[in-house]
């Protein structure tokens, strides 16, 4: 592991999430210099095996956004499990989960238990959806939440076919809420010693987000106009098309468009398109304007001129052509680790500090790997794992069930 030199070195975080959401919002804090404790069950985080990696058990997605945390295997429906994790609680600033409220309190560990532990913790509940509500016990995934936030329907509207975005955009969003979220309570507890509760659900979560713009005229009380924002809802708006391939450019600010329209002269400019006013009322229609004249040259020459003219433009590019950015790798944002199964070139930490930078903490754990350590810091001495389902997958080093009290010598 690589030496803890983020602000938030010194922060102690037990992680009981899987999937995304969570994981993705305490890699971020293992960066920043958290000592993450990754709490798993016998057979491991689902994660480890949904795509491709060098070993069962440690898959691209898996190792990136638990990479840096360390793993401890505790089975929690074992009376031993649940000590050793009371014991872990004793120490830790944070206790972050993902499970539903019913199995959390099932297995003992709901806000009120947890803070009879420890009554400074900052507890974060990472739900599909808020316990207030009448969802409150449905499952949650990605693609169900992207569906109940509307993403599909604005994908049909622009396409005619009802798509996800090809992003797992609702993981993500509550993963960096989650993130701010037990930040904010960690900030307050610095300042009063106080502890609290947190809760992020996936679905109000990516419903604010979707929000912010597509609210509009729905906004008000009465409604000025139905939700939905216009210009990212025009069929039009979409890459151009250039005489060799495609381009990403807008021309919005009337400094742009003033630019544009001088350098250009395409036949059909008129004062009904000065302000971005007009523009706006008649989005789509400036959309295919565009569009037409852009087919007249090829992409380099109208990168060549929007770059003169300082107009926001760009290619299109693919994920993997990000590896190879000059501006990214120039920022320095990839960082390659060496691991026990070969280097990994990980994106690292896309903020900057100047006087507590963060770094990616280090490789993503095998399965029960820490166990021994971690137990060891509080007291306890692990067994061997009691229960394991088979996932029809190696479970790399050897992992631990549940613990007992280790004698003293």
């Amino acid at each position: 592991m690589a030496s803890a030199t983020g602000p938030l070195a010194g922060v102690r975080v037990l992680d009981l999430t899987a999937m995304v959401m969570g994981p993705y919002c305490t890699q971020i804090m293992a960066d920043m210099g958290a000592d993450v404790i990754k709490v798993e069950p016998p057979e491991g985080d689902t994660t480890r095996y949904i795509s491709v990696g060098p070993v069962p058990g440690m898959s691209g997605v898996f190792v990136n956004v638990n990479r840096g945390k360390r793993s401890v295997v505790l089975d929690l429906q074992t009376e031993a499990g649940k000590t050793a994790l009371r014991a872990l609680i004793e120490t830790a600033d944070v206790f972050i989960h993902s499970m539903r409220a019913k199995a959390i309190a099932r297995l003992g560990f709901s806000y009120d238990e947890v803070v009879a532990v420890n009554p400074a913790i900052i507890y974060t509940n990472c739900y599909g959806y808020g316990r207030r509500g009448p969802d409150r016990d449905l499952p949650a995934y990605d693609d169900t939440i992207q569906a109940e936030c509307g993403l599909p329907a604005v994908q049909k509207q622009l396409t005619g076919e009802a798509s996800y975005v090809g992003t797992i955009m609702a993981d993500k969003v509550a993963g960096l809420t989650a993130l701010y979220a037990t930040m904010m309570a960690l900030f307050h507890r610095e300042r009063t010693g106080q502890g609290q509760e947190v809760e992020v659900s996936m679905f109000e979560t990516l419903a604010s987000f979707m929000l912010v713009e597509h609210a509009n005229g729905a906004i008000f009380d009465p409604p000025l106009g139905p939700a939905g924002y216009p210009r990212a809802l025009a069929p039009n708006r979409r890459p151009y098309r250039t005489s060799d391939g495609y381009i990403a450019a807008l021309i919005y600010t009337d400094k742009h468009w003033a630019a544009f329209i001088d350098a250009v002269r395409p036949a059909w400019a008129s004062d009904q398109y000065a302000t971005l006013e007009q523009r706006a009322r008649q989005i789509d229609s400036v959309y295919a304007l565009v569009a037409e004249t852009m087919q007249e040259r090829t992409t380099e020459e109208w990168l060549k001129l929007f770059r003169e003219l300082e107009i926001p433009a760009a290619p299109i590019r693919t994920p993997g052509a990000l590896f190879d950015n000059p501006q990214l790798n120039a920022v320095g944002l990839f960082e390659t680790v060496d691991t026990p199964h070969g280097r990994m070139r990980f994106p690292g930490v896309p903020t900057w500090f100047s006087r507590t930078p963060g770094r990616v903490a280090g490789p993503a754990p095998e399965l029960g790997a820490d166990t021994s350590a971690v137990l060891d810091e509080v007291g306890l001495a692990p067994v061997s794992a009691s229960r394991r389902k088979s996932t029809g997958h190696a479970d790399g080093k050897e992992a631990f069930a549940s613990a007992r009290p280790r004698k003293e010598t």
